[in-house]
C-alpha cells in the first residue's frame, strides 16, 4: 500500500519530493507529522524533509486564522451546509471553553498568558488533531489576537516537528511502519472527530436548552 501511495504522489507531482512534502504538510490531520516521514520515504533527506514540512504546515496558520470564520459564515448561508458547520463550530467552541476553564485568571494579562501556554502545549504534542489546523481554530474560537497566537503555534509546531524528525532519524529503517502508524492514527482521530460532530449540538440549541 505504501508503495502505491508513493508511486501516486511521484506521478502526480512529477517526482518533486520537496513539493510533495510541502503540500502534504498542509493537509489537515497529516500536517508535518505525516509529511516528514513521507518526504524521507520519497527519497528526500531528513533535514530537507523536516524543513519543507515545517514551512508548509506553518503557512496553514495564516489561512486558518484569517479565513476560518469568514468561510464558516459563508457556508452557513447555504442551507445544505448550515447545520454541519454549526456542529463543527460547536466542537471547537467547547474545546476552547475547556481550555478557558482549566485555570481561573484574575487579570486579562494572566488569561492571555495562560491561553498562550495552553495553545503552545496543544500544538507541540505530535499527535493528529493537535497540530496547526486544530490549534489555530481553537485560538480563533478563544478570540485570541494574532500577536498572541502566532508565536505559540509556530513554536509548538517546531517542537512537534523536532520530535517527529528525531523519531524518524532513530527509526529510519522502519519509516514505512512509522507512516502506517501515523496514517492509522489519522483514521482513528478522524473517526473520533466525525463522531463528535455528529453528536454535537449547534451552539444556539445548547443556549436555548440552558435558558429553558
Amino acid at each position: 500500500m505504501i508503495e502505491k501511495i508513493v508511486e501516486f504522489l511521484i506521478a502526480l507531482f512529477s517526482g518533486n519530493s520537496k513539493l510533495i512534502t510541502f503540500i502534504a504538510s498542509m493537509i489537515p490531520l497529516i500536517e508535518l507529522k505525516g509529511a516528514i516521514p513521507v518526504g524521507v520515504r520519497l527519497g528526500e533527506n531528513l533535514l530537507s524533509s523536516a524543513l519543507f514540512a515545517y514551512l508548509g504546515s506553518t503557512i496553514v496558520f495564516f489561512f486558518v486564522f484569517f479565513l476560518l470564520i469568514p468561510i464558516f459564515n459563508l457556508l452557513k448561508k447555504i442551507k445544505f451546509f448550515k447545520r454541519l458547520v454549526e456542529k463543527i463550530e460547536g466542537v471547537f467552541e467547547r474545546k476552547a471553553e475547556k481550555i478557558a476553564e482549566k485555570k481561573s485568571c484574575d487579570t486579562e494579562q494572566e488569561k492571555r498568558r495562560m491561553y498562550r501556554l495552553a495553545l503552545f502545549l496543544f500544538v507541540a504534542v505530535p499527535f493528529p488533531v493537535t497540530g496547526v489546523w486544530t490549534g489555530t481554530a481553537v485560538a480563533v474560537f478563544l478570540k485570541m489576537k494574532f500577536k498572541d497566537s502566532i508565536l505559540p503555534v509556530v513554536l509548538g509546531n517546531f517542537i512537534a516537528g523536532s520530535i517527529i524528525t528525531l523519531l524518524t532519524f532513530l527509526f529510519k529503517d522502519y519509516v514505512d511502519i512509522i507512516i502506517y502508524v501515523l496514517f492509522a492514527l489519522v483514521l482513528i482521530m478522524l473517526t473520533i472527530f466525525i463522531i463528535k460532530v455528529i453528536k454535537s449540538k449547534p451552539r444556539e440549541e445548547i443556549d436555548e436548552n440552558e435558558q429553558s
